[in-house]
């Protein structure tokens, strides 16, 4: 790259030494430095190399700070591994090929700068940085989720212009320790900017407060031109009132300072009288002002900090935040944006949070590094517990890693530069070591430097439960396993061996159609004590909006090109293996609650309901008993609204006056309806809203929707028999049922266009196997007995027959089809046993009576019961890879119409799966993306009698024994109406 054969820079070869984690770097901190900096984001002159040794060419483009390379243009494109790494080279060494990206910019310094200390800030960079400028070496940083900072006083004239160089190689050593279940992309992904102190300047400063008010500020100092002057001092205030040592703060006396010729230390203390504590329901801040003043009294330096009151311990086997056991409902988060790739603006991580918070979650594991600044801050204020993890994962290579001395420093290196960084964050309530490194004497360095420098917090990492989740002695303070299944998790809870909260890093995996038994996990949890929770496996669908045309990512430019969770056309969300990639693994990468655009998927609704803050507890004749299941807040920030569900299409709605109820309580409100006395099921559902504007919802906004059954089912109601219309029974010769309505007659489904969990959990190739996808129908009898018609029909398996039969009779204005369906031993645990057929075009909307609106199975279906009604193209969920998708658990009737009320009404004998979609089984496993598929004009409709659960056995347990699908026989029946 034109440079001198000396230039330390180069004769280090960062890339390749894994000894060397900085050069010329300056120490972490968490001193805030926001104020009057000089940002230089924008577009750099930019060359990409073919390594890190290539010369720099004659011809520039250009490229945007902060942003990744693989989405900008250039001919290194995104690759996606979860486990394996892109190079088959072992730790430390690198490949050959290593891109190499070179930045430039002019720079020109405030002239008001002079005689002030000049440092850059790179916000983060993948993988190793090197910073020169005006050709003269300045430093060198690993780690690529943590900012680098470098002295520059004396490179730059104040009032003058220089040339800054930044660049960044791609491979190297780290990216053993890098290996996180994401994209591998390339460039500098945070922001850059350079900022001036005064040469003596706050080093540090380190917030300890309190939940009981107590609050101590220790202060570094140092000066740039040498020895510490003497007479200096600190202040500071709280909420902008002066703090006297009278009332407030205490400043150490000289004497009780420890001052060296080169770094000073001053600690304040005060006790806050009727302090309001901190935690994620109430996330109440308070702002401090720390000031380091010289002799003279003037100001030499400032930093301003939102604190937060709160504890953290843990008290035998239970977590506490300021005194109270907490439920942790948390949700792993990458930082990730569909065009830019790593880099992510403020606005997108308030939005985040914002619908995270929305649907119940509370807590955040930032997988698997540190996420940027910005984000703790918008935890600290919309209230998150955040598990802040280092940026170690060793996937591939993590036994050889764990104990390797070359990389001690390493990991002590990452592990302590996020805690100096976060630490005054009340937000973080959790150091993590890493993810998926196995587990060795590198972790028990690092675990021991976080202890010693804060023991605050406890200290998390999953790798150590190999060793037991009750093992004394290790670098772990809570047992947070990986996708352990719950019997095992209740089993160690009621063993008596329990020694250590039981958080589980990740626990249900949002790949796909996914998240089955959610709802079971947080009632096990909820009812067993030693067990507080976990975090959701992912926030985001790693889908990179890409060109169908050239296949290459759309970058910043592609904002408006997708809605609800859809590309626009011409587009669509690439995985892996869609840039051209040898290896890859696939859509493991779309695995998350939200689709690439934040869209929620249906599991965000079912997570909201079973994390609820009010619940009805009970129904009792004479009232309903609703309880707070909140951990601090009562409940005068929500409002409520009953609503009476009947069956016959009936709602009543009245207003709720919620109780005063503390955490933990509960209280008998009178029933709001006299309950009709005409039969059918009755379901009253409790609307809660917020009452007023929150930080991370305007007022009405819905918080969850408990329900409880009121009445059981009876009789169909009469009602569904209006506006029917004459249809007489007519089979023809092959035993297919004929109707006006119906493009294809209802025959046997044992199939499902197989889900990421049937795929990778190995259910899809063991029903492909049988031929469950291939079934061959031969009539074997059709029987008339006056009006009423039997069929009896075989389908062959690989693995034996099964027999369905359909009995078609006529009623008022319809058809009633029972049917049932023996299913062989050999059948055990198939997709569904069911009907499908197909409808006339142009009925577009679809009304039930059951649970919705969203979508459900029968391991995820916590939507509540009532009318429904919803666009037939809504009903389809869009998952990255199609599949199996769309279904609603528990429907009662429903009807398809057309805008002129024609259409198709149905009668279940209970409340069944139905789905109704625009594509067959077929048309969603003949295809790899949604660009792909052709809707069909009319409906696809299933009707279950029984159909599988979801579960999580992409990555995780499979579903539960009590949802499969048993072989024997099934029986199910419905009427069919014309409109």
């Amino acid at each position: 790259m034109n440079r001198d054969p000396l230039d330390p820079l180069i004769a280090l070869r960062p890339w390749e030494a894994p000894e060397v984690t900085s050069w010329g770097r300056l120490p972490m901190n968490a001193v805030d430095r926001r104020s009057g900096s000089l940002p230089l984001d924008g577009d750099w002159r930019f060359q990409l190399l073919s390594g890190p040794d290539a010369p720099v060419g004659g011809s520039w483009s250009s490229a945007h700070v902060p942003g990744v390379w693989t989405t900008q243009g250039t001919d290194d494109l995104p690759q996606y591994l979860n486990v394996r790494m892109p190079f088959a080279e072992f730790p430390p060494s690198t490949p050959a090929a290593n891109p190499t990206g070179v930045y430039e910019r002019e720079v020109t310094v405030p002239a008001e700068w002079a005689g002030r200390r000049i440092v850059l800030q790179v916000g983060a960079a993948e993988s190793v940085l090197l910073v020169h400028v005006d050709g003269h070496p300045v430093g060198i940083s690993k780690d690529s989720h943590l900012a680098s900072e470098f002295d520059l006083t004396g490179l730059i004239a104040p009032g003058s212009a220089g040339v800054l160089r930044l660049t960044v190689v791609k491979w190297s050593d780290a990216s053993h320790i890098e290996d996180q279940d994401q994209w591998w992309h390339g460039g500098i992904t945070r922001s850059v900017r350079l900022y001036a102190t005064d040469p003596l300047h706050l080093a540090d400063v380190t917030v300890r407060a309190a939940h009981g008010g107590e609050l101590r500020v220790d202060c570094r100092v140092r000066d740039a031109d040498g020895p510490l002057p003497a007479g200096w001092y600190v202040s500071g205030d709280l909420d902008g009132l002066p703090l006297t040592q009278d009332t407030e703060f205490d400043r150490l006396n000289t004497e009780d300072e420890r001052v060296s010729d080169f770094l000073g230390e001053a600690r304040m203390r005060t006790v806050v009288p009727d302090v309001r504590t901190w935690n994620a329901e109430t996330p109440e801040l308070y702002g401090l002002t720390v000031r380091l003043h010289r002799a003279d009294g003037t100001v030499a330096d400032t930093s301003s900090h939102r604190i937060g009151f709160r504890d953290v311990e843990i008290v035998g086997r239970d977590l506490l935040v300021n005194g109270e056991r907490i439920y942790v409902r948390g949700v792993n988060r990458h930082d990730f944006h569909p065009l830019t790739g790593r880099t992510v603006s403020y606005d997108d991580m308030r939005a985040d949070l914002i619908l995270l918070k929305r649907f119940g979650f509370n807590a955040i594991r930032t997988a698997h590094y540190p996420n940027d600044p910005a984000l703790y801050d918008l935890a600290d204020e919309l209230g998150f517990y955040v598990v802040d993890e280092a940026d170690i994962e060793s996937h591939d290579h993590a036994h050889e890693i764990a104990d390797d001395p070359r990389y001690l420093n390493a990991f002590v290196d990452r592990v302590s530069r996020m805690v100096l960084r976060d630490k005054n964050h009340p937000s973080v309530i959790i150091w993590s070591l890493g993810n998926e490194s196995d587990y060795g004497a590198n972790h028990d360095a690092a675990a021991g430097w976080v202890r010693r420098h804060d023991p605050t917090r406890p200290v998390q990492y999953e790798g150590a439960a190999k060793l037991g989740w009750a093992e004394p002695g290790v670098a772990s303070d809570i047992a947070c396993p990986m996708y352990a299944p719950l019997e095992d998790c209740v089993a160690h809870a009621l063993s008596g061996e329990q020694t250590k909260p039981l958080i589980q890093c990740e626990y249900s995996h949002a790949m796909g159609n996914s998240n089955g038994t959610l709802a079971d996990h947080w009632a096990a949890i909820e009812s067993t004590p030693g067990l507080q929770g976990g975090f959701i496996w992912e926030f985001w669908d790693h889908g990179i909006l890409q060109r169908v045309s050239d296949g290459r990512p759309v970058g910043r430019g592609g904002a408006g090109l997708y809605d609800n969770g859809v590309a626009a056309p011409g587009y669509r969300w690439a995985y892996g293996g869609d840039f051209g990639e040898r290896l890859h693994d696939g859509a493991f990468i779309a695995d998350g609650v939200v689709f690439p655009d934040r869209t929620p998927k249906p599991v965000m609704y079912e997570h909201r309901e079973i994390a609820a803050p009010v619940r009805i507890e009970a129904y009792r004749h004479e009232g309903i008993v609703l309880g707070n299941h909140q951990h601090f807040r009562g409940l005068d920030w929500l409002s409520g609204e009953w609503e009476l569900s009947l069956a016959d299409g009936r709602v009543l709605t009245a207003p709720a006056e919620l109780p005063d109820l503390r955490p933990g309580q509960t209280a008998a409100v009178p029933l709001p309806f006299a309950l009709p006395g005409d039969g059918g099921e009755a379901w009253l559902t409790l609307r809660i809203t917020t009452a007023r504007e929150e930080a991370w919802a305007p007022a009405g906004t819905v918080v969850c929707l408990p329900q409880v059954r009121l009445r059981a089912a009876g009789a169909v109601p009469e009602g569904l028999t209006n506006r029917f219309s004459a249809a007489p029974v007519e089979v023809d010769a092959d035993g297919l049922l004929v109707h006006p309505v119906l493009t294809t007659a209802p025959t046997l489904s044992l199939w499902r266009a197989p889900t990421d969990n049937d795929e990778l959990g190995g259910m899809a190739p063991r029903w492909r196997s049988w031929g469950l996808d291939a079934l061959v129908r031969k009539v074997v009898d059709v029987r008339r007995d006056g009006d009423q018609v039997t069929v009896l029909a075989e389908y062959a398996a690989e693995v034996g027959v099964v027999r369905h039969v359909q009995v078609f009779t006529p009623v008022e204005g319809g058809v009633r089809i029972e049917e049932s369906a023996e299913l062989p031993d050999a059948l055990a645990d198939v997709a569904r046993v069911g009907s499908v057929f197909e409808t006339v075009p142009g009925l577009d909307l679809m009304e039930w009576f059951g649970p919705g609106p969203w979508e459900s199975y029968p391991d995820r279906r916590t939507a509540p019961v009532g009318h429904h009604a919803v666009p037939v193209d809504q009903l389809f969920t869009p998952y990255l890879r199609p599949q199996e998708s769309g279904g609603r658990n528990g429907v009662r009737h429903f009807r398809l119409s057309a805008p002129d009320a024609t259409g198709l009404a149905v009668a279940l004998d209970g409340p069944r799966q139905v789905s109704v979609t625009r594509h067959r089984a077929e048309d969603l496993t003949s295809v790899t993306h949604h660009d792909q598929l052709v809707p069909r004009p009319g409906c696809v409709v299933h009707i279950d009698a029984a159909h599988r659960g979801l579960g999580t056995a992409s990555c995780g347990p499979d579903t539960f024994p009590s949802y499969l699908v048993a072989p024997g026989v099934h029986r199910w029946s419905w009427t069919l109406r014309a409109l």
